[in-house]
């Protein structure tokens, strides 16, 4: 097969969404290899998990810094010192500058637990109950420096039951994530994508899965 795109998970936590993209890369046909694992707090369960799995690993803590721009040209360092072609946001509690962002226009995804464009940034699962949607799901995108409008990759949807709370919502969600996320990076990794203005064209990833209706159970 063609050479697999190097890639690089940054991460602040324990990395579930990291966990499942490195699963989906060992894979042989799998498009892009993950190289490096990059946490901006040293402390993060995520890399140990990263390292025992034989994947390099990398801390830039943040609070070291004077600035935002100060510790993302440090990460930056560390992200061409090991060749690193194409980033996956995955629980990464930083914003980025317009300049780091500008390093990885087209090269950078994220995964945002809501169906955007409703519910960007946080509490995104307490605030679609309390709108009383009936469906909610997750999205990955291309990174911009505008938040959570980046040109949208892929979907998946989830039933809102009448019974849920923030956190049986959150945890449906999160396993669409884990399905999601290694789905999306495959297209984009094997160029079957491309993005046209705020658009991204070409196949598109599985099919949501079918949703149950909504009910008090």
């Amino acid at each position: 097969m063609s050479r697999r795109l190097r890639t690089a998970i940054l991460i602040s936590g324990r990395g579930s969404n990291m966990d499942a993209l490195i699963e989906a890369a060992r894979a042989p046909d799998f498009p892009a290899e993950i190289a490096l694992v990059v946490s901006n707090r040293p402390e993060a369960a995520g890399l140990a998990k990263a390292k025992a799995a034989g994947i390099a690993v990398a801390a830039v803590d943040h609070k070291i810094y004077a600035g935002r721009e100060e510790f993302e040209r440090s990460l930056q360092i560390v992200l061409e010192t090991h060749r690193i072609e194409f980033l996956c946001l995955a629980g990464f509690m930083r914003l980025l500058t317009p300049w780091f962002i500008g390093q990885w226009r087209g090269q950078m995804l994220n995964i945002h637990p809501a169906l955007l464009p409703s519910f960007r940034g946080l509490h995104t699962h307490e605030r679609a109950l309390a709108d009383g949607v009936k469906i909610h799901g997750c999205t990955v995108h291309f990174v911009v420096p505008e938040m959570d409008e980046g040109p949208i990759v892929a979907q998946s949807a989830v039933a809102v039951l009448d019974s849920d709370t923030p956190d049986s919502l959150a945890a449906r969600v999160l396993e669409q994530e884990h399905l999601l996320y290694p789905r999306a990076l495959r297209l984009v990794a094997s160029g079957v994508v491309r993005v046209e203005g705020n658009r991204v064209v070409g196949a598109s990833a599985s099919p949501a899965p079918a949703l149950a209706v909504p009910s008090s159970g």
